[in-house]
């Protein structure tokens, strides 16, 4: 499981539910949410705090499509926001954040 805090978790919950194909499993009164299924290989959790640690995340999910440019313009218009566009020619991959913040990326599966 990897948990991500935050100050709104059913909302980020949820969000990523949204985004993944997943389903939020668990509500536990909004205080930590689970997220599973979809394809995701571990369960997805959003803890609760009065605030967030401020600054860019340790850990962060990297997501795979076979169509990168079309996934990141389906998370932007879901709210995420662009970080950065990254690579070459050889592998590419872009970073983005979810709605509060997190960043994540996304890249292109490799044969």
């Amino acid at each position: 499981m990897v948990t991500a805090d935050t100050t709104d978790a059913l909302e980020l919950g949820t969000w990523w539910a949204e985004q993944t194909g997943a389903e939020v499993a668990e509500e536990n009164d909004g205080h930590y949410v689970m997220v599973r299924g979809g394809g995701l290989p571990v369960v997805l959790a959003f803890q609760k705090v009065d605030e967030v640690t401020p600054g860019k995340n340790r850990l962060h999910l990297d997501l795979t499509t076979d169509d990168l440019e079309a996934e990141t313009e389906r998370l932007l218009a879901a709210g995420a926001s662009l970080v950065g566009r990254r690579g070459d020619e050889n592998f590419r991959w872009h970073t983005l954040a979810d709605p509060q913040g997190n960043e994540f990326c996304i890249a292109t599966q490799q044969a």
